[in-house]
């Protein structure tokens, strides 16, 4: 597995002696090597390629750094391992944009003379993340142009070399179609993918151990581990594998005088052109298990690892029908119930059709969160409500339904969901629990949020049966009452009761409509909810004229200018508020907003912290804050022991905050941790309560 072994002292040495060698030549050639082509062919054929032409105001612009080494020769990983040196680059951009770091995609490794090296011996791009200021005028034109500096090197030789790249961009609105759409696909699935849950090391003598969560059933080809953080392990050390349940035991040499490490990052390769960034901090490392290669990796471990998906998500689901976030619309599930009556036949169909109505919803909102992750975006469960235009469909769609079992009218809307729901028989139930599963979904409840956070790191088939086993369990005691006759016969018989219930039931709708004007208001500041509410206005006047009319011929005509105001009011809705106008409250926690380097620095000061993570349009979030850590019990005991509070706001989607919930195995919101003084984070339950709060402290 790995060739000759030197010693840990001369490879240090070797390895500092390549990189001085490499930067005073680079500084030797670079003059000759900066005036272009015609000095002498390069080794390495550089160019930088956008993924559009068009740069959006206020967006990003993805650009790739393609690198060709010639047969023979390879260019390095961003760690280049004993030797080597990372590509450099100096941007040369318009006032206003602003380009990221290179992410790079998953490297090989090669021996030269016992130093280990991170590398690529084929063609590779790196890619970059451009900004675009929201205040560049359409047609102006955007010259990006770059100097990179990087070194290539044969089994036998190195050389630097410079080179310098450019491409032009013009601003204006985004394309449908991206000039270079299919290359960046299949360079982003070059890249690794992040890892949903937080890593940990020990250190025992010159042994360094890693513990990865990663689900026993998964495949694993060649793993190996590339380390981001220097001075950890010997990178020449060979690496064991071995399975401890779900989890990979990494097995190697550390590195020599390593001092206190309090975090480590890297990438574990799982097969060719595949792997996963991840972070481990300190802790407890499982005995070795089964040598990797030899666990069940066929397909009765591909079908344990899907049903235990599958559970996981199934009790999530039926969970999430007792959350708050759910209550809003049993009133459609009520009715729908009590319609089926006695006819065993048709509450079967309906029950199936409820079933297949939710379980497609989530597929479909499982598939679009899995596409923007795999095009490298930080995103997680319930992304759709970081969009303000999204919240304002659904304060229209949600007024409607209000207004409909308040009994403003009675003929089909223009709302989408609302209007298929109505329908009777399986096609109404179908569009019933789709409509419940897309109005649910965005709370987590018990076992959900590790059911979804595994799912974004197994392979795509075992996550979609985890994104469908979430919508069979949200359905399933609908599904239960259509197959089961005698709890049917517990229910009311249908009657008079059902008109006074449905009234009753458009409360918790209109308090759900009044809840998303709130968050839309949080997203786009008083202006964007004056659209809102104007906008459910106009659609309520409109139904009203429509409940006035019906059995009219043409009693859906008044529905046609609201629905082209509220498509008018979708393309002037701020996508943010006015500065300042959506400041956080001050809470009795007196909470920080969270960053990793402030959390850094509270523990680098001993202090016990406190760190949680909530969105606007999270009921169950808000719940929690108001029925547990707004408490006055809980600001006590916090105030005595020194706690620290950090609040991460994920209304929006902040990039920063998904990659920190992705680390704890989260791929949405709430999520609660707790960090005592010198340990590692304790990870609470996402139903909270004063009780639990006030002893965590003490």
């Amino acid at each position: 597995m790995v060739g000759e072994r030197i010693s840990t002292s001369r490879r240090a040495s070797v390895r500092l002696l390549h990189c001085l060698a490499a930067w005073l030549a680079l500084l030797v050639a670079a003059p000759a090597q900066g005036q272009g082509p015609g000095q002498g062919e390069r080794l390495v054929a550089v160019a930088l390629v956008a993924e559009s032409d068009v740069a959006v105001p206020g967006g990003t612009v993805t650009l790739a750094l393609t690198m060709r080494p010639v047969q023979g020769w390879h260019g390095y990983w961003r760690n280049p391992g004993d030797s080597g040196m990372e590509t450099q680059i100096a941007w040369e951009l318009p006032a206003g944009l602003a380009a990221g770091p290179l992410h790079y995609p998953v490297p090989d490794r090669l021996i030269v003379s016992g130093l280990m090296n991170y590398v690529y011996d084929g063609d590779y791009a790196k890619l970059v993340d451009l900004e675009v200021p929201a205040g560049i005028a359409p047609g102006t034109r955007l010259p990006v142009r770059a100097r990179v500096d990087y070194l290539v090197c044969s089994d036998e030789e190195c050389v630097p070399e410079a080179a310098e790249v450019a491409v032009d961009l013009v601003a204006g609105p985004a394309p449908s179609t991206a000039a270079n759409a299919a290359l960046f696909d299949r360079l982003r699935q070059a890249l690794p993918k992040p890892l949903g849950s937080e890593a940990r090391f020990a250190r025992t003598g010159d042994l360094f151990r890693i513990a990865i969560p990663l689900p026993q059933g998964m495949r694993v080809d060649d793993p190996y581990f590339f380390p981001l953080t220097d001075g950890a392990i010997d990178y020449a050390a060979p690496q064991t594998f071995s399975r401890a349940g779900d989890w990979l035991i990494v097995e190697t040499a550390a590195a020599a005088n390593a001092g206190d490490i309090g975090r480590i990052e890297g990438v574990l390769k799982l097969g060719p052109d595949s792997g996963l960034t991840l972070a481990a901090a300190p802790g407890a490392v499982p005995a070795a298990g089964t040598p990797e290669g030899t666990a069940a990796t066929g397909p009765a471990a591909g079908a344990a690892a899907i049903a235990a998906a599958l559970l996981g998500a199934l009790l999530g689901g039926l969970l999430l029908n007792i959350m708050p976030c759910v209550f809003p619309i049993l009133s459609l599930k009520a009715l729908s119930l009590a319609k089926a009556g006695g006819d065993e036949a048709a509450a079967k169909r309906e029950g199936i059709a409820y079933t297949a109505g939710a379980v497609s919803i989530c597929l479909a909102l499982g598939a679009a969160l899995l596409a923007l992750r795999a095009g490298g975006a930080a995103a997680g469960w319930a992304f759709q409500l970081q969009d303000p235009r999204v919240i304002l469909v659904l304060l229209l769609l949600i007024t409607a339904v209000a207004l409909n079992l308040a009994g403003l009218f009675e003929l089909p809307s223009l709302s989408g969901g609302g209007r298929l729901a109505q329908r009777p028989g399986a096609a109404g139930a179908f569009w019933t629990g789709a409509l419940a599963a897309f109005v649910a979904t965005p709370c987590t409840g018990p076992f959900m949020g590790a059911a979804l956070g595994a799912a974004l790191v197994l392979p795509a088939a075992v996550a979609l049966a985890i994104f469908a086993g979430l919508g069979l369990g949200l359905a399933l005691p609908f599904l239960i009452l259509g197959f089961a006759p005698g709890l049917r016969r517990r229910l009311p018989r249908p009657g008079p009761w059902m008109d006074r219930f449905r009234r009753l039931m458009a409360v918790p709708m209109f308090l759900t409509a009044l809840a998303l004007a709130w968050v839309l208001g949080r997203q786009s500041g008083a202006d964007g909810m004056a659209i809102g509410l104007a906008a459910a206005m106009l659609l309520g006047l409109a139904l009203w004229w429509v409940g006035r009319r019906q059995g009219r011929s043409g009693a859906w005509l008044p529905l046609a200018p609201a629905a082209l105001a509220a498509a008018a009011m979708l393309v002037f809705l701020p996508a943010a508020p006015a500065e300042g106008s959506s400041e956080a409250a001050p809470t009795a926690l007196a909470a920080e907003p969270f960053s990793e380097a402030r959390l850094a620095a509270l523990q680098q000061e001993g202090r016990p912290v406190f760190v949680y993570f909530t969105a606007d349009w999270c009921i169950t979030c808000k719940v929690n804050e108001k029925g547990a850590l707004e408490r006055p019990q809980v600001a006590q005991a916090f105030a005595e022991r020194g706690v620290a509070v950090l609040v991460g706001d994920w209304t929006r989607g902040d990039p920063a905050i998904g990659r920190f919930l992705e680390k704890h195995g989260r791929s949405g919101v709430p999520l609660y941790l707790y960090y005592p003084p010198g340990g590692p984070a304790k990870i609470l339950p996402q139903v909270l309560t004063p009780t639990r709060l006030v002893s965590m402290v003490y």
